[in-house]
């Protein structure tokens, strides 16, 4: 949620709107979409959890019209919503019998995550944190979480402790309404994709070390999670920390050297000119990717997949860089100097030209300003990396010509430049191919 389509009278700390109207929501039909699909192994109860997530995350569960009003923001609707008729709505199945065992271990297992049992419905969260109900909703959804109705039992005393951590920053000034959400979407957006990686490898571990299906993996995680539920979390905080000192280092203490090491060469007028951080930003592309992946069936795919991205890992972080985004064949990195980027970019290239199983890769790597913002990397030059990249041959390394006069002086390095290209968007560069020179590059154990 940006901070361009909130309601202006809707902050996270306005009281309560008397006009907003409220979510029509069945909470049989959501009972009966989510039993649906958990069948009842031993013909037990199908009620097996106090409150459904609502199966539509574009907030259909919380919209009393058209998909096209999805009013999480309804303070500037004018009208009730029309009641739900009661003929209208299926009935609610009755308990039948008793929980089976697999039932069991999930709902303790989710007791046991969410902090205890579900309790709470949303307007009793919302209030015992002081804020109205949409204030409420803005920082779930910036969570990723989707809406339920009022009358869903959802959420426990946790839920409502979270709400009061973030808004009493802003109670006390020390973030706006605007940082708290853009902070929060941050936390939901990195923890839902480290969990559904967390998940996966998990249940990749179960198939090739117990011999299982893939199907019967994903039932027993429910019951061999909790056995790792303390260290996750642990390895969470300690990992979050370190990151954030790192972070901290290097956006903050080292940015204004960064600047000063980046003038060298410049006049001034470039197109990157105003932006606030100087980096070297590089990208590796897999070559022949596309057709490789259709003659290979599933398993062999993901087992190219991970190792071209933990080599990819590896050998950033070993050079001191950061893996700022994987997308299929490609890898995007960036690190502080012209020299840390060209060493990275060079083992990156070296790597893939020895490996036997991986395919070659175009490298290419530009030092220049970005802007950094939710996690990516934006600007001129992001775009020409992106640019060399394509036309680097298999197994080299391209920079540009201001790259190349960065490290021009640097013995660990030969530059071999290129006839000119057209490049879209840039007009006519020089590119620069780097090779090794003095010195052994990285040194990965």
């Amino acid at each position: 949620m940006s901070a361009e389509n909130m309601h202006p009278d809707a902050g996270l700390l306005a009281a309560e709107p008397s006009d907003v109207p409220d979510a029509v929501v069945d909470p049989a039909a959501l009972e009966a979409a989510v039993l649906e699909s958990m069948p009842d192994d031993d013909g037990g109860s199908a009620d097996s959890f106090d409150a459904p997530d609502a199966p539509d995350t574009h907030d259909a569960a919380d919209t009393p019209g058209t998909p096209e009003d999805p009013a999480g923001f309804g303070a500037e609707a004018d009208e009730e919503p029309e009641p739900a008729s009661d003929a209208a709505a299926p009935a609610s199945p009755a308990p039948t019998g008793t929980l089976s065992a697999d039932r069991l271990a999930a709902k303790a297992l989710e007791q046991r995550l969410l902090g205890g049992e579900r309790k709470l419905r949303r307007r009793e969260v919302a209030a015992g944190a002081g804020l109205s109900l949409l204030s409420a909703r803005k920082l779930w959804r910036a969570l990723g979480f989707p809406n339920l109705g009022d009358e869903d039992v959802a959420f426990t005393e946790r839920d409502q402790t979270a709400l009061n951590t973030i808004v009493d920053l802003v109670r006390a000034g020390k973030l706006t309404e605007e940082a708290a959400i853009s902070v929060t979407r941050a936390i939901g957006q990195m923890t839902d994709r480290m969990v559904v990686w967390q998940i996966e490898a998990l249940v990749e571990d179960m198939v090739q070390k117990q011999g299982v299906t893939d199907a019967m993996a994903r039932k027993r995680l429910v019951s061999e999670l909790p056995s790792l539920v303390d260290a996750l979390e642990e390895m969470l905080v300690y990992s979050w920390r370190r990151q954030l000192n790192a972070g901290v280092q290097r956006l903050a203490v080292r940015a204004e050297a960064g600047l000063a090491s980046s003038e060298e060469g410049r006049e001034g007028d470039e197109d990157d000119a105003p932006l606030p951080l100087a980096r070297a930003v590089g990208f590796a592309d897999l070559v022949s990717y596309t057709s490789l992946s259709r003659r290979m069936n599933e398993k062999t795919l993901a087992q190219l997949v991970q190792r071209f991205e933990n080599k990819c890992a590896e050998i950033i972080s070993v050079g001191g860089g950061r893996l700022v985004k994987t997308v299929g064949d490609e890898v995007l990195y960036i690190a502080e100097t012209p020299a840390a980027g060209a060493e990275i970019s060079l083992a990156l290239s070296q790597a893939f030209n020895e490996d036997e199983i991986l395919p070659q890769a175009r490298v290419a790597m530009v030092w220049g300003r970005i802007l950094s913002r939710l996690g990516d990397i934006y600007g001129p030059t992001v775009n020409l990396a992106a640019r060399l990249t394509a036309l680097a041959d298999p197994g080299t390394v391209l920079v540009d010509s201001m790259t190349a006069a960065a490290l021009d002086h640097d013995e660990r390095f030969v530059l071999l430049p290129r006839d000119a290209e057209n490049v879209r968007g840039f007009g006519e560069i020089h590119p620069v191919e780097l090779q090794r020179g003095s010195g052994k590059g990285l040194v990965l154990d």
